[in-house]
């Protein structure tokens, strides 16, 4: 980095981050776009085991979709961008704003679970229901969003301890076109 912030990489601007609105609504794509992974992951593993009835090899299923999403966010994470993030124009990159090893992008993996696995634990200790659970789920989520207000940089606590940065890539043009960025009077 340079002394005014500014990343030595290609195509990087300073590491502005994202507003939370924009980050959050990559989120919420991002788990449409891996409600089909998990699909075609669950059909696969369905296919290979024989599996006839839904709860029969559950476990053996939630490893497998556990480590597809290992391999689907490692891998995207690593080359910068997942698709939804190329959608929002959001990328991930370290503190010094170049790309993640995969070691860096499997540490977030594994320290991003912390946006379910709160409220899915506190959910199956105190046998709450399906509805319940959800709602637990929704409100630690928001929660968990609303903390990185606290950080001075303004990322999740997860990318702070992975020490990863999710940055703003809006083409420049894109910021000078828009009409609510333009310098000129009515």
């Amino acid at each position: 980095m340079t002394e005014a912030g500014e990343a030595s990489g290609p195509d990087i601007r300073p590491l502005a981050t994202p507003s939370l609105v924009r980050r959050l609504s990559c989120w919420f794509y991002e788990g449409v776009l891996l409600f089909g992974v998990i699909f075609i992951s669950g059909y696969l593993f369905s296919a290979l085991s024989q599996t006839r009835h839904a709860l029969d090899n559950r476990h053996g299923l939630q490893a497998f979709v556990f480590l597809v999403m290992g391999l689907y966010f490692t891998w995207f994470w690593h080359k910068g961008q997942t698709l939804a993030m190329k959608t929002w124009h959001l990328r991930l990159v370290d503190k010094h704003g170049l790309p993640l090893s995969q070691q860096r992008a499997l540490a977030r993996y594994f320290l991003s679970w912390v946006w379910l696995m709160p409220p899915l634990v506190l959910a199956q200790w105190l046998s709450l229901s399906a509805l319940q659970s959800i709602g637990a789920c929704a409100v630690w989520v928001l929660c968990w969003a609303l903390l990185s207000r606290f950080q001075k940089d303004q990322q999740y606590w997860h990318d702070q301890w992975a020490g990863t940065w999710l940055i703003d890539v809006r083409p420049e043009m894109a910021h000078a076109s828009s009409p609510l960025h333009t310098n000129e009077s009515p």
